[in-house]
């Protein structure tokens, strides 16, 4: 069994995870009488740690907000990725300034070995300055609160055609992408999933009621704001087959796409970007052979950029108009 001390960090560790716990969970994982845990959660609030408790039979826990902030326990991969974090903050209005003070409070009592890594990992690091919106720290607060907490969130939401709406959402990501925010939830009134920019999002109190998270879209988050980000923002769209496995096609084609495919060395992908001319000049990166199956003002443009590399490999250009 674990000494008091100890077993009061690993309880204070383990109700940081997680929103809620049963006595019998927390005395299951500690090792020890749900009595015992009851004692404990009486010596952490001694200590100011705000811990509220709900009745039944086995009864519930939870680490809840105090009137000042207690310490906190952050093994070392989250003391590094906080520090790192803090170090290359972008993308978030109003907290340049309090990430510096912060920061240096943080690494006043990193271990040296820590402190290492972190400045080993901000010297081998370039940022460069974003250009994107900037999101108030509070709307992600706010989001990953109702994430953690696992409530509906209810916003309103102005989309990229500027129609203005009110969403419920059961929210289940984060995602950082091309220095922005989205954020991925099931929206219950088109009964589907749905990725959001935060910078769009006023998200409204308080929050609906508790839901049973689903399983995630498409089994990859990140893929799939990917993809929904590239096909909402495109102007053109096409499908070709590609005479090259799926897998050599999504990892070297650089757009989000839907791969389709056809045996083992070719696939069907819809592909996209902001004119014909582009989408031609990203299909050449593949270096595969490829057929263009809907889409008529691509393959014209295909061939005056053949026309034009033609000329340039010739040593000759055409006349000037």
């Amino acid at each position: 069994m674990l000494q008091t001390s100890a077993r009061l960090l690993r309880l204070l560790s383990l109700l940081e995870t997680r929103r809620d716990w049963t006595g019998a969970d927390l005395a299951g994982r500690l090792g020890v009488t749900p009595r015992t845990v009851r004692s404990d959660i009486g010596k952490l609030r001694d200590l100011g740690y705000p811990v509220e408790a709900s009745p039944g039979v086995q009864g519930g826990y939870r680490l809840g907000a105090g009137a000042q902030l207690p310490p906190l326990l952050l093994d070392d991969d989250e003391a590094v990725a906080v520090a790192v974090g803090l170090r290359t903050a972008t993308g978030v209005a109003g907290i340049g300034e309090t990430s510096v003070r912060a920061l240096a409070k943080l690494e006043q009592v990193l271990p040296s070995r820590l402190r290492h890594r972190v400045h080993a990992l901000q010297a081998a690091t370039v940022s460069v300055p974003g250009t994107g919106p900037s999101v108030d720290a509070d709307v992600l607060t706010a989001i990953a609160s109702a994430i953690r907490a696992g409530e509906r969130l209810r916003f309103d939401y102005t989309s990229h055609d500027r129609a203005a709406s009110r969403r419920d959402v059961e929210p289940h990501r984060l995602v950082s992408l091309s220095r922005r925010w989205y954020l991925v939830a099931w929206d219950t009134a088109r009964d589907d999933w749905r990725t959001f920019r935060v910078d769009r999002m006023t998200p409204k109190l308080p929050n609906g009621p508790r839901f049973t998270p689903r399983e995630p879209p498409e089994g990859d988050v990140a893929q799939f704001v990917q993809r929904s980000v590239g096909a909402a923002t495109w102007r053109y769209h096409a499908k070709v087959r590609l005479h090259a496995p799926a897998e050599y096609v999504r990892a070297r084609l650089p757009l989000a796409v839907e791969l389709t495919p056809e045996g083992p060395d070719r696939c069907v992908a819809a592909v996209g970007s902001d004119s014909a001319a582009m989408l031609a000049l990203y299909l050449g990166l593949l270096e595969v052979d490829f057929e263009v199956l809907d889409a008529p003002e691509l393959a014209a443009e295909l061939a005056r950029t053949g026309e034009r590399f033609l000329r340039a490999s010739a040593g000759s250009s055409p006349a000037p108009r």
